[in-house]
């Protein structure tokens, strides 16, 4: 069997994540590594029990010249996404994922995608919450229009600070940077960066797109929050009820997520429809004592006068990032359109970048 070469650029906290799926394939081959600073990615190579006398380069353009590969998987902060991808695409790179957000605006996504085209490059963004079992499910439920026509989304990401991972503070230098982090004039590290989960999942779940927002924020530390987002779809086909949606990122200082495996946040999402509710419970930190509770099912479904719970899932972050990894390589090997292609892409980072632009403008923005 020929394997598929995979190259990795960003050896940081969430590689840990991202490389998952792409362990114990017969039909891949990671075959480099790339970090600034060299020492890390060889700490990851052992971790991980990679090949030990696999390359590693601190200049993914020097990586990109030298190797022959199928898959580059981009984990660099959010400036130099559009840099990184146009270089891999004029490789002719077979499949290019790249980490969420697409790019810091629109020009760049569309710069891009362009290459990619040109180059005939499947183009992926990475999100893994469309991937997590529950979520998996809960789609199914909406798509084969279990409670009927939805009408409302509301979100709620609770943002604590205590627990989780422990995350050197170097590696949180970026976000700090408005010009790295991107986003608002003073950088947006919850709604450009934590939030784009929200967006994306809000535009997934309904299949429509956005027509106007109004968001505001408040200013906690170093957070440009807590934040409230209201929108309104577009509706490109009859709906029974025009559809509207909300999301809340709530900051919780004195919460501890210390059972959390990874960040200490978790998501909170509630549909209603024509004939039901749906509750979809946890998101980052499924798996923990939350979790074991019967009032937090990870689905729970409200129709015809009673209640249905669904619990049967794989409890644990980490498969949203397993089940991504495998779909974007079946895309590569299939050459078809993945989930979350760099078209779908930049229509969340239009409604995401609208949000800031409301913050910003003190006023409603109006997408097209």
């Amino acid at each position: 069997m020929e394997k598929l070469k995979v190259g990795i650029i960003g050896t940081g906290v969430i590689f840990n994540l991202n490389i998952l799926g792409y362990l114990n394939r017969d039909d891949i081959e990671i075959t480099c590594l790339c970090n600034r600073t060299i020492e890390k990615a060889k700490q990851k190579i052992e971790k991980f029990h990679l090949e030990k006398k696999i390359p590693v380069y601190s200049d993914y353009k020097e990586m990109l010249n030298k190797e022959n590969l199928d898959i580059i998987e981009i984990l660099l902060p959010h400036h130099l996404h559009a840099d990184a991808t146009i270089y891999a695409a004029q490789k002719k790179i077979k499949g290019i994922s790249v980490q969420k957000p697409i790019a810091l605006t629109l020009e760049q996504a569309d710069k891009m995608i362009e290459a990619c085209e040109k180059s005939g490059v499947i183009l992926s963004i990475y999100e893994n919450f469309m991937f997590a079992p529950h979520i998996i499910k809960a789609k199914e439920l909406l798509d084969n229009d279990y409670i009927g026509d939805p009408s409302s989304i509301r979100i709620k990401i609770a943002i604590g600070a205590k627990g989780g991972w422990k995350i050197p503070e170097s590696a949180e230098l970026w976000r700090k940077d408005p010009k790295k982090v991107g986003g608002a004039h003073h950088g947006s590290p919850i709604l450009f960066d934590n939030g784009w989960h929200a967006f994306s999942l809000a535009y997934w779940f309904f299949n429509e797109e956005i027509e106007k927002v109004f968001a505001w924020t408040d200013k906690y530390q170093d957070l440009d929050a807590p934040a409230y987002v209201m929108f309104k779809y577009k509706q490109s086909k009859e709906h029974l009820v025009p559809q509207y949606g909300n999301m809340e990122f709530s900051l919780m200082p004195e919460m501890d997520f210390s059972d959390s495996k990874y960040y200490p946040v978790d998501e909170f999402i509630e549909i209603i429809a024509s004939r039901g509710i749906m509750r979809i419970n946890q998101g980052t930190s499924i798996g923990n004592k939350l979790s074991n509770s019967k009032i937090l099912p990870p689905i729970a479904i409200i129709r015809d006068g009673k209640v249905e719970t669904y619990t049967d899932f794989e409890k644990d972050w980490k498969y949203s990032f397993i089940n991504a990894t495998n779909y974007f390589i079946d895309a590569v090997k299939k050459n078809k359109q993945p989930l979350l292609s760099g078209e779908q892409a930049r229509s969340i980072l239009k409604f995401n970048l609208a949000a800031i632009k409301s913050v910003e403008q003190s006023k409603q923005i109006i997408l097209d």
